[in-house]
């Protein structure tokens, strides 16, 4: 089966680190919502093949709780018409605290939501301070209570740490505040500094000092720590959760199952070596739709590059890199016996070290070393040069 992404390009304010596609001027939203709508009846060409049943909805953005209700139903009805949505599907939004209400988590779960996202980075007013957020820790928690009130039993909140003002104490202060409130699911990200932001801006200027690694590895290791003593499942490198609580939608992208994605800058994969892209743009994107245009790019990966993307997605899991050595299978594909020899060899390497755990036939990273995830992967790649 497939999920949907939905990618919602407005927010109310500009987070300092942010370099995901959107604009802070909502004049366009109901044209938005019709383009976005209009794509999803017509289906790109590249979509044809995928298949139709869907078991995930995720509306992210930018921030979608910005739309009503009214314009949320009209990209609900459209998914509903144009695909088969499966009976349990995980219907996620994403939510800023300052946008959360009690009318509003009623009128969402009346939708048919029934998991929220929600950004709230850090509980220290000083941190959500200088990320330019616009909520303060007691919305971000008084929100959340009201959430389970209101029956969203799956509940995520998103945790940035590795921030110039967050110490130690204060991150286990963030974990014990969200394990008190019975968060379930607990996505920890580290400070990551993207060209074009302010954050980039003031660091290249000397007004914030440039990000301290040794710090967010410290910072990785406490908080793997203790959320697992807390009952969490580090089942991905940057995800926490209960038992029975994993995202179903953001795991099917580590398993390599197929999506579309609707909306300016939203990406779609068939499952297996095609992937095409939207235009991050507002306008282009919403004039393309309306004049029946391709508003999209597409790339075709080659053998190397699918099977480097499944050594990159299968290592940040728990549930680990599937390997065939009997046919040269890494993954569901198959490689040369040169290539795999050498892949094998530096796999070895990394057994040895302790780094990395090979038992039936699956690799998985050691939980002391997950931060180094990215790394260990890519010297694994493949090349066929």
């Amino acid at each position: 089966m497939a999920g949907i992404y939905i990618h919602i390009p407005f927010c109310t304010k500009a987070c300092h680190y942010c370099n995901f596609h959107f604009s802070t001027s909502t004049h366009h939203i109901e044209r938005m919502v019709a383009a976005i709508v209009q794509e999803i009846n017509t289906l790109p060409f590249p979509a044809q093949d995928i298949d139709k049943n869907i078991e995930t909805i995720y509306f992210g953005g930018g921030t979608p709780s910005v739309l009503n209700n009214e314009q949320l139903q009209s990209i609900l009805n459209a998914c509903y018409e144009k695909f088969l949505v499966t009976e349990n599907a995980e219907i996620t939004l994403e939510a800023n605290p300052d946008d959360i209400t009690r009318e509003r988590l009623k009128g969402w779960r009346q939708l048919g939501f029934n998991r929220l996202s929600i950004g709230v980075q850090s509980f220290a007013d000083s941190d959500l301070k200088w990320m330019n957020r616009a909520h303060n820790s007691a919305t971000a928690a008084d929100c959340i209570a009201m959430a389970y009130e209101e029956r969203f039993e799956h509940l995520t909140i998103d945790l940035i740490y590795g921030t110039p003002t967050l110490s130690n104490e204060q991150l286990l202060i963030n974990l014990k505040t969200a394990v008190n409130l019975g968060i379930n699911h607990i996505s920890c990200y580290a400070l990551t500094v993207e060209e074009n932001t302010a954050l980039d801006y003031f660091i290249k200027k000397g007004k914030i000092a440039p990000v301290n690694e040794e710090v967010q590895d410290e910072h990785f290791h406490i908080m793997r720590q203790y959320l697992t003593d807390n009952g969490f499942e580090h089942y991905e490198i940057s995800n926490f959760a209960k038992p029975g609580h994993r995202s179903r939608h953001n795991s099917n992208y580590w398993s390599g199952r197929p999506y579309y994605g609707f909306g300016p800058s939203a990406h779609s994969f068939n499952g297996d070596k095609m992937r095409w892209w939207n235009i991050a743009n507002n306008v282009l994107y919403m004039d393309g739709i309306e004049k029946y245009q391709p508003v999209y790019e597409v790339e075709n990966l080659t053998q190397e590059e699918r099977i480097n993307e499944i050594i990159m997605t299968g290592l940040r899991t728990t549930d680990g890199l599937h390997i065939d050595e009997a046919n040269n299978k890494i993954g569901a594909y198959k490689t040369t016996p040169e290539a795999f020899l050498t892949f094998i060899s530096t796999l070895r390497s990394y057994i040895t070290e302790g780094k990395i755990i090979y038992k039936n036939n699956t690799a998985i990273i050691n939980s002391e070393h997950r931060f180094l995830s990215d790394g260990i992967a890519s010297d694994l790649f493949l090349s066929y040069d």
